[in-house]
């Protein structure tokens, strides 16, 4: 058998490796100062590679290095026929490709899940196979488990998808298991947080839609008496179609290291029949207490019916869930830096209402973990992230609910400062306004603060601990005082009952909420890539006008001041660089000449789709099929990326010609 001259390199650095990881080198080194003590005393002849092979031998010291190496054999039956290779022959040290692979913690416990395909998607019965290279919708389950998130890659949708990925989840963490101990199949047992699955469909425009949403209880791996399980999870649709089945994927679970003991069916069905049990009576008696509540609330005054006060809401899969629950204090590390960024990156996410078949629109709130994976949500959704992200940050936030301008539902977030500020935060544009209150009691003549706001009303206010209605004689904003503390302004629900159901653990039927994920964008290559498809898109459109293109790369990129500057605006609200940018441009600008600029921004990177929306601008179409003398055109992309892969994209065309009268 020979071998091809870069596999016997690769090969020779394999064993250097292993040989200096193992410390075979050393017991070397001592073979070879005994073989040459032993020569000197033989009337000093020479030692011959032989000699001392067969010494190593005798030592088993290449039996040692020959022993962890494993060969493919597959390619090695390829060599021996004298036929190319199918793909290179891997020659593998066992411990350094487990290293490679995954950090594993042999004192701790591992879930491991398959995905083994997908069927029964109904909806793609019809849908032919997409042709090599061809552009096609897409399905990418995304899966949750005790604050670790992966994502498969995306297959093509069909009526079976060829969903097949497998996940490692850890187990034992937040204080499972003692620090020296293995965790039990009875302390896994307690462990009821389920695998949340997220199932989203990506069509040939990049529109994302959420199919299904699935809570698995993985303990039934904790009864297999083979260790293993695979079973098949019916997914049911979201909203209006929450109770019509979307497909069904088959899934494998299993445990490492296995158990030592397995637990019974029985005992796996009693405790969590228990836990249901348990939810199920703190939800009743949560609801009788919002009921008598709610009553109370209804006898201060008889138009507190109308006001727009909202304990419960339903989510993606129908389930009436306390609004107190869609907030947590969330933390995100070194993600984003500063409330201000964190309204920005909540702006970024697109605002779109729930699709209702026939047309219409119905109220639904997404959990997190959905909200996320989809990448666009209605105003409760950004709301109710901003809050959290806002507490996270140490502000005293909370969720409003009310009106705005012709009586249309709106959410937005409230923060108060302790010199009794409040600031609106419009979660979906990331503007704020600093509320001050009219005083209705002052001489008509007096002089009172104009609304800056473009809210009408507010019902209720509440974050992840309080929930506080509006009881003041009017919920117009502007009337109103924002004294939390003031009993006769703001009725409170006690706490305790809240967090009965709205802390995390309290109830199984609340899903663990998810950390952001870092974005894995490159912006600078992201922003090339897609400048370089703006140029290429600019000067077919010239060429279909019969017009020459010559670009100017440095005014080009003197554009990139301007578009930094815009971004900051928007994370900041202070604008800043405008100087500097005007002056470069003067300088680079001959006199006599003429200069034209058109900034646009975007939430997506679909070149096509960004230059059909500039041609809608007739400054644009302007700058683009710009006609003279000595003209040179400019473009310069942007793209500024936030976590969970979201984007903001600044594109700024421009051009210069010289004047002629």
């Amino acid at each position: 058998m020979s071998l091809p001259p870069e596999k016997v390199s690769e090969l020779k650095q394999i064993i250097h490796n292993h040989l200096l990881k193992s410390g075979i080198r050393g017991k070397i080194r001592e073979v070879l100062a005994e073989n040459v003590r032993d020569d000197q005393g033989r009337s000093h002849q020479s030692l011959s590679e032989a000699d001392f092979l067969s010494a190593l031998q005798n030592r088993g010291i290449i039996d040692d290095v020959m022993k962890d190496l494993h060969f493919n054999q597959e390619a090695l039956m390829d060599a021996k026929k004298g036929s190319p290779p199918k793909r290179a022959p891997d020659f593998v040290d066992k411990e350094i490709t487990q290293l490679k692979k995954s950090n594993i913690d042999p004192s701790r416990r591992y879930l491991y899940l398959q995905v083994l395909g997908g069927k029964a998607f109904l909806e793609h019965l019809q849908e032919p196979e997409p042709l090599p290279g061809q552009v096609c919708s897409t399905f990418t389950l995304y899966v949750h488990f005790r604050n670790q998130r992966f994502h498969s890659k995306p297959v093509p949708c069909a009526c079976e998808p060829n969903l097949e990925e497998g996940l490692l989840f850890e187990i034992h963490r937040d204080g499972i298991g003692e620090s020296n101990k293995m965790a039990d199949a009875t302390a896994l047992l307690s462990v009821s947080d389920p695998v949340h699955l997220v199932l989203i469909k990506t069509d040939t425009s990049s529109e994302t839609t959420l199919v299904s949403s699935y809570f698995l209880d993985w303990r039934i791996v904790l009864g297999a008496p083979s260790r293993k399980t695979c079973f098949a999870v019916e997914l049911m649709g979201v909203g209006s179609e929450s109770k019509v089945p979307a497909g069904v994927l088959t899934v494998s679970l299993e445990l490492y290291p296995p158990l030592t003991e397995t637990l019974s069916t029985d005992i796996i069905s009693t405790q969590q029949s228990l836990e249901r049990k348990r939810t199920a009576e703190k939800e009743r008696l949560f609801l009788v207490y919002a009921k008598q509540w709610w009553r109370e609330f209804l006898e201060i005054r008889p138009s507190h019916q109308s006001k727009m006060v909202k304990i419960f809401a339903q989510d993606e899969n129908g389930v009436n869930q306390p609004v107190c629950s869609y907030v947590r204090v969330l933390r995100v590390g070194r993600l984003l830096e500063s409330p201000r960024q964190a309204a920005r990156f909540v702006s970024l996410l697109a605002h779109e209402k729930a699709p209702v078949v026939g047309g219409g629109g119905q109220e639904q709130w997404c959990t997190l973990m959905a909200f996320l994976c989809r990448g666009k949500g209605d105003c409760e959704d950004h709301a109710t992230l901003l809050c959290s992200l806002l507490l996270g940050f140490g502000l005293d936030a909370y969720v409003c609910v009310g009106t705005k301008a012709k009586g249309v539902p709106h959410t937005w977030v409230l923060t108060r400062g302790t010199d009794g500020s409040i600031t609106f935060w419009e979660s979906l544009t990331a503007h704020r306004y600093l509320h001050q209150a009219i005083d209705p009691e002052a001489p008509p003549l007096a002089p009172q603060p104009k609304p800056s706001s473009p809210y009408r009303t507010v019902g209720c206010v509440f974050n992840h601990q309080n929930f506080l209605a509006n009881c003041q004689p009017s919920d117009a904003v502007e009337l109103c005082v924002f004294d939390f503390q003031n009993q006769s302004c703001w009725k409170a629900m006690s706490e305790d009952a809240l967090k009965s159901v709205c802390d995390p653990g309290s109830v199984t039927s609340l899903p663990l909420q998810p950390s952001l994920c870092a974005s894995s964008l490159d912006p600078a290559s992201s922003s090339n890539q897609l400048e370089f498809e703006m140029r290429y898109l600019v000067s077919e459109h010239r060429k279909d006008l019969e017009l020459a293109t010559v670009w100017d790369d440095h005014l080009s990129y003197l554009l990139s001041s301007a578009l930094s500057a815009y971004e900051l605006e928007r994370c900041t609200g202070v604008s800043c660089g405008n100087e500097e940018f005007q002056d470069a441009v003067r300088r680079a600008v001959p006199d006599g000449h003429t200069f034209k600029g058109f900034p646009i921004h975007f939430l997506h990177r679909s070149a096509r789709r960004a230059f059909a929306t500039c041609l809608r601008s007739p400054f644009c179409q302007e700058i683009v099929s710009c006609r003279g003398d000595h003209v040179r055109l400019a473009v310069r992309v942007r793209v500024f990326v936030y976590p969970e892969n979201v984007c903001a994209v600044w594109l700024m065309f421009a051009c210069k010609y010289r004047s002629v009268l």
